[in-house]
């Protein structure tokens, strides 16, 4: 027989079933899954020795939680996981306002419902999806919303003074009884609102319109707060914080490749894109060192952070602009060129916030400057080190591809929307370049030779070996000083 087939107090009697907090539920099924090796916050990366290990500690510490960090760094994914921890599910009485437990009630209804019907008091189960509740803390947020107020509709209908207390209505805390209940952006909540959590979160009282309700709520509580909203916008009041149990800092993907996990398993692409778009393993990376960077810019604002949001939509944009190009060029399939990158550019000025010497050179040179910085940061682990002073007869690896440049009057142009088969052919031209990838990237796959080509064209402009002109229609490579020689 299903558990959730019981529909009595006096069937849910006979089964045993014996009543347990929220906490305690929590912290007995993470014990089984710690037990039996399980993966207990499924697709978090970064987290496994830092983050998930102080969480941990706190639920089996049946600690209230708050997760403090930057945007952009799971906070909400990680307290919405928590719902795996949970029992699949729970009995509660049918009609109660605020879950009670038919064992332990704690509501007039609940309370009245027993003592009038015994054992045959009807009996409902929830789901664990079902109990997670959610709030935004923004300045509009009031008492009523997450408490509870007078209702006077309710006590007209069901002719009740105002002294009586089934009057109340039941605000979001009270109905989130035995659940999770979390509270994004705390810090915003006024002070005086977060005052209302005082009893909640130590006594387990509530206090409504002169009503002293002793309402030993079992909850769940988790936080969300953001270190830069101690200063800026708002700040958690300190007898809140005290009667928070933990506090556990969350933090960035520390190497490309997590990063990277979390972008491809977070970016929402459709069947028919990835297909017709190949990415270089190169290109991903790339596309990480570049919020790397935006995280060290003396331009960006460091203390407001480079949300993991930033690579995510920047890797979207980048297929979008593989796949319009080989749209317009009526190419069946693409792979990704590094030309592609100023596709990012929107998703990079729409993330960060920019300090004032940042405003100052304009959004867009900033995202550029990131591209090219990247650049310059991964082309030292794939070739020999450039140095910025080198002797007059002192040979280079790039002499070769330099002097073809100079020998190139015109200059080099790659037009953004050539097809696949012009954009081969035009850096076949290149026969140096050829010879550098044979020698320092032997084992590099036919098909990413391209991408790696135009990277370093890119690379050697930014070492000021090359100049670049970005025009309409393209990109013009020229050698470092024709640009002066041409007037352009």
């Amino acid at each position: 027989m299903k558990i959730e087939n019981i529909k009595t107090l006096g069937e849910l009697k006979k089964l045993g079933y014996s009543s347990k907090s929220i906490k305690d539920e929590l912290r007995d099924n993470l014990i089984v899954k710690i037990k039996n090796k399980e993966t207990t916050f499924e697709g978090v990366h970064g987290y496994e020795n830092t983050v998930i290990p102080e969480l941990e500690r706190a639920i089996l510490s049946r600690h209230n939680i708050n997760l403090l960090g930057l945007r952009g760094q799971a906070k909400t994914r990680l307290a919405r996981l928590m719902l795996n921890l949970l029992d699949e599910y729970i009995p509660f009485v049918t009609g109660s306002e605020i879950n009670d437990d038919p064992l332990q009630p704690i509501s007039r209804f609940a309370v009245e419902l027993i003592k009038e019907q015994g054992d045959n008091t009807p009996i409902s189960w929830l789901h664990r999806s079902d109990r997670f509740a959610e709030k935004l803390a923004t300045p509009d947020v009031t008492v009523a919303d997450i408490i509870g107020d007078v209702d006077p509709i309710k006590a007209a209908n069901l002719k009740l003074s105002y002294a009586d207390d089934r009057v109340i209505h039941y605000g979001m805390i009270p109905r989130a009884n035995r659940c999770i209940f979390v509270i994004n952006e705390l810090p915003d909540l006024q002070a005086r609102i977060q005052v209302a959590l005082f009893n909640i979160l130590q006594e387990g009282d509530i206090q409504i319109r002169g009503f002293k309700l002793r309402l030993p709520l079992d909850i769940q509580f988790l936080f969300t707060a953001n270190p830069e909203d101690y200063t800026n916008r708002g700040s958690i009041v300190t007898p809140l914080k005290d009667r928070i149990g933990s506090q556990i800092l969350t933090h960035y993907p520390e190497d490309i490749e997590t990063a990277r996990r979390i972008t491809e398993q977070e970016s929402n692409l459709v069947e028919g894109q990835k297909s017709a778009v190949k990415v270089p393993d190169f290109a991903k990376d790339l596309l990480e060192q570049i919020v790397f960077e935006a995280r060290e810019s003396e331009y960006i604002d460091a203390k407001s952070g480079v949300s993991a949001r930033l690579s995510i939509t920047a890797f979207e944009n980048l297929l979008s602009t593989a796949e319009r190009r080989a749209l317009i060029s009526g190419d069946d399939s693409t792979t990704v060129r590094l030309s592609d990158f100023s596709g990012i550019i929107p998703a990079i000025t729409g993330k960060v916030e920019l300090v004032y010497e940042g405003e100052q050179e304009g959004a867009a040179v900033v995202a550029y400057n990131l591209i090219g910085e990247a650049v310059k940061s991964l082309f030292e682990e794939f070739f020999p080190k450039i140095s910025k002073l080198q002797k007059q007869d002192e040979e280079s690896p790039y002499d070769d591809i330099v002097s073809w440049f100079f020998n190139e009057k015109d200059g080099f142009e790659l037009l953004d929307d050539l097809k696949n088969k012009e954009y081969t052919n035009v850096l076949d031209a290149i026969s140096p370049l050829d010879d550098l990838l044979g020698e320092y990237q032997p084992n590099l796959k036919p098909e990413d030779a391209y991408f790696m080509k135009e990277f370093v064209l890119w690379a050697l402009v930014e070492f000021k070996l090359l100049s670049k002109q970005r025009f309409s229609e393209g990109t013009q490579f020229r050698d470092p000083y024709g640009s002066f020689i041409s007037g352009i």
